[in-house]
């Protein structure tokens, strides 16, 4: 399988993507992409610096006026292409998608690829749906409207664990809105973002709508998120980046929406359907090897449950196919880089010091001691405040807490400074009900956990972030809200101006 995709032939002119071409960046350094299945080098390029950042904003600043003043019919017209586009490359795209990151072929295939075209599909749509409040008389004396009008160059920051459907979600609602973009992928995973804006052109979008410029954090993306002429800024990403980032765009005024970390919660009352709360947990804890901001990191179960919930969940971990990535079979890839899972497996063995490791908690050696494997893992006995329970580990470790009262199990679930996602697990309707409620986080699933729709929001509560990511919702982020009032009589001498004017105000 994809003897045909060779990475070097792909991206031979460069991987920087600005004013409608390819281009080698200007840094004077390079960054290697490793494939962490096997640890082979895939791609070494040159980086992009504060020079290349500068064309690419320059190039949006160029192309914003157009794409703005184009109709709402043409930009989704110009979508519905792009569309289309992605689909004819849909075997490419999961295929560099599996090979960059390491996830599982028939993740990318039935997940990444096609939910990333169903984004590009629904915001073809959404393009022609900015809505506002009705024009009416509301002072009585005028008609007032309003208006939604693009904010101009975004410059966006998408993380490593879904590269091409971080890459949609920040640049379509941006564009559909009117708005053109500077996209940094991040430096060891470009190669989707790349063939993405590269798909956008073939569909006919004007150059600079949509620019790519990888580059690592320090050498391109503190440059584009300082920018004078970069309007707003998004990201994606962990929360302690998210706060550099946050510092230095709100030191120059500029629209800020942040998508941060997550620690989600996954609460299993006592009248839950065990089986469907076990088959959950070990799904959503699993889902991309553990590195989604949104997957099931802390369980908690009602104690009369708790004992056949840890038993069912080590049992299900156990039969967790590690593997080949391109292997239809394989259910687990390796985590991104050696470096993160060591830094996973680092949490686990401080765990071990006050905790039980029931299943798991080691890298599997033979066939796959090269790549950056890691086996899922289950804890138990962690106290609430440890760093395993606290901490966001993005790897497959999920930590099993027991709890008594529903009172104790909603409170727990909010005993984090994160806020993304979260799950309740009952066949009580009212008791899923106050969880949707009481428990904060921007997502609550109700017997279920991680399934996303683009006709829905993204986004979280607290240290995970402010703003939202697809659905029509994303449209109050990347637009101006403009209110335009009429007077309607006609009359000079306004009955208001007698508080500037007084007496002198009628003749």
């Amino acid at each position: 399988m994809g003897d045909h995709f060779q990475v070097r032939d792909r991206f031979a002119s460069g991987a920087q993507f600005i004013d409608g071409r390819a281009r080698p960046g200007s840094s004077g350094r390079t960054h290697t992409v490793v494939n962490p299945a096997t640890g082979e080098d895939l791609l070494t390029y040159p980086t992009a610096g504060p020079d290349d950042v500068d064309d690419a904003v320059a190039a949006a600043h160029a192309a914003f006026p157009g794409w703005a003043g184009a109709t709402p019919a043409a930009r989704s017209d110009a979508l519905h292409r792009f569309a289309e586009v992605l689909a004819a490359q849909a075997p490419d795209l999961a295929y560099a998608e599996s090979l960059q990151c390491g996830k599982p072929i028939k993740l990318s295939t039935e997940f990444d690829v096609p939910g990333t075209i169903d984004n590009t599909a629904f915001f073809a749509g959404a393009a022609r749906r900015l809505e506002g409040v009705s024009a009416g008389e509301y002072s009585g004396d005028h008609t007032s409207y309003v208006r939604r009008e693009a904010i101009g160059v975004v410059g966006s920051i998408a993380p490593w664990n879904y590269p091409l459907q971080m890459a949609a979600w920040k640049i379509l609602p941006a564009i559909a809105a009117g708005n053109t973009v500077v996209l940094k992928p991040a430096e060891i995973t470009p190669l989707t973002s790349l063939m993405f804006a590269r798909a956008a052109q073939e569909a006919g979008l004007p150059a600079g709508v949509i620019n790519i410029v990888a580059g690592t954090g320090p050498g391109a993306g503190e440059h584009l998120v300082g920018h004078p002429d970069v309007a707003m800024v998004s990201f994606t990403g962990s929360t302690s980046v998210g706060r550099r980032v946050a510092g230095i765009a709100t030191a120059g005024v500029k629209r800020l929406h942040l998508e941060l970390g997550g620690k989600a919660p996954f609460v299993v009352f006592d009248d839950a359907d065990l089986e469907a709360a076990v088959h959950g947990a070990v799904a959503a804890s699993l889902i991309n090897g553990g590195q989604d901001c949104t997957a099931a990191t802390r369980a908690y179960v009602q104690r009369p449950l708790y004992d056949a919930f840890v038993s069912g969940v080590a049992d299900l971990m156990g039969t967790v196919r590690l593997g080949d990535p391109f292997d239809e079979a394989t259910d687990l890839g390796p985590l991104i880089s050696h470096a993160h899972r060591d830094r996973v497996a680092g949490f686990v063995e401080r765990a071990r010091g006050y905790a039980r490791v029931v299943t798991g908690g080691e890298a599997p050696g033979g066939d796959w001691r090269d790549g950056a494997y890691y086996r899922p893992t289950l804890v138990t006995g962690a106290a609430q405040d440890s760093e395993i329970v606290q901490s966001e580990i993005f790897g497959p470790v999920l930590a099993v807490l027991p709890f008594d009262s529903d009172d104790e199990g909603i409170r727990l679930a909010n005993d984090t400074p994160y806020g993304l996602a979260a799950s309740a697990w009952s066949r009580d309707v009212y008791r899923t009900g106050r969880a949707t409620r009481e428990i904060r986080a921007g997502c609550v699933w109700i017997n279920d956990h991680i399934p996303i729709v683009s006709e829905m929001p993204h986004g979280g509560f607290g240290a995970s972030g402010f703003g939202k990511d697809m659905s029509a919702y994303s449209f109050e982020e990347y637009t101006q809200v403009k209110h335009v009032m009429y007077d309607n009589t006609a009359v000079a001498r306004k009955d208001w101006h007698r508080t500037v004017f007084g007496d002198r105000h009628r003749p």
